[in-house]
């Protein structure tokens, strides 16, 4: 589709038309680059795998690559202090330092796991590269602006939360770090059955005593995600401002683009790559943007791709079904 430019589209759409008359050109051609564009995420795991094993940076940019690596080795030097003390090791830290190599190739072995650091880091990027260009803060953006000004004190306290958590996320990704509390509630859990497997016969009062240190620190409604999707399910009719990203700052509109469309977030933050054009464009339409408001939003992640003729004529319904059809990759 879009990274092909409109002489290659030309082409598809009539090929399309010949192979299937019952639908719409512009949508046989958005399935297909969807198909092409699961395809390719269906090969991340893998190769980012192979890459942090093998220190082979040739697909994937060393910013990239070294941001996932720095949050896994921090997820399992996390994990590794907090053995470290509970079993009476005399410096924790050299502990963790020593092991974490080990644990967090294993932690790079769970794709969900892996698949959310790789989100976070093209997310990261994402915000950076936008600031640069368009001077979109990466932290405070206009919409979270009015709604810590927001007359309901829940809805205020919420977006101040919000934005300390978004400084710290921007922090963080300086440092390549990943906080087991900002994980979701599913990576969390397989980040300690990882740990498990990594301590292999260690005591199990010892197990549970470090199990329960780490899961008190842990409230997924407290972590920056969970902050976001409160804010936008809370906006209710109004949660369609975060569909500006120059409006509500790079985690509020994934956090929101995520909701609209169905898709899970990473799967949402993944798609802003320059590979996955046809499911964004997918996901902005589905989430209930008009044509002219979709190429608005690519004016400002892609300024370089035009949409394919005939996208004026996609349906919200039949971009909805475009993407919940594409059952070519999930994540996990």
């Amino acid at each position: 589709m879009l990274r092909y430019g409109m002489p290659m589209i030309e082409a598809m759409m009539t090929q399309s038309k010949q192979s299937q008359s019952g639908e719409a050109p512009v949508e046989a051609v958005m399935r297909d680059e969807l198909a092409h564009g699961d395809v390719v995420l269906g090969t991340i795991g893998p190769i980012l795998g192979h890459l942090l094993a093998n220190h082979d940076h040739s697909l994937f940019s060393d910013e990239i690559i070294a941001r996932v690596r720095g949050m896994l080795a921090n997820l399992a030097s996390q994990l590794l202090e907090a053995e470290g003390e509970v079993i009476g090791v005399e410096e924790p830290h050299d502990f963790a330092l020593e092991n974490q190599d080990s644990l967090a190739t294993l932690l790079a072995s769970n794709t969900a796991l892996l698949t959310h650091c790789h989100a976070m880091a093209i997310e990261s990027q994402l915000a950076l590269r936008l600031q640069r260009r368009n001077s979109i803060d990466p932290v405070l953006s206009p919409l979270l602006q009015s709604l810590i000004a927001s007359e309901d004190p829940a809805v205020a306290s919420s977006a101040m939360a919000a934005l300390a958590a978004q400084a710290r996320f921007a922090q963080q990704q300086k440092r390549m770090q990943m906080p087991m509390a900002e994980l979701p509630a599913d990576l969390f859990h397989s980040a300690m059955l990882a740990w498990r497997e990594h301590a292999g016969e260690i005591d199990a009062t010892k197990a549970a005593e470090i199990e329960t240190r780490l899961r008190k620190t842990f409230d997924e409604s407290r972590g920056r995600l969970g902050l976001f999707s409160r804010l936008v399910s809370g906006m209710g009719a109004g949660a369609r401002a975060s569909l500006s990203v120059s409006h509500s700052g790079v985690g509020l509109f994934l956090s929101g683009l995520a909701a609209a469309s169905g898709q899970d977030r990473d799967i949402v933050a993944l798609s802003t790559n320059d590979r996955q054009l046809a499911r964004l464009a997918l996901a902005l339409r589905a989430a209930g943007l008009n044509p002219k408001e979709v190429e608005e939003q690519f004016l400002y992640l892609h300024p370089e791709i035009s949409l394919p003729h005939g996208f004026s004529e996609l349906r919200v319904d039949r971009a909805s079904q475009l993407l919940s059809s594409a059952t070519g990759w999930q994540i996990g």
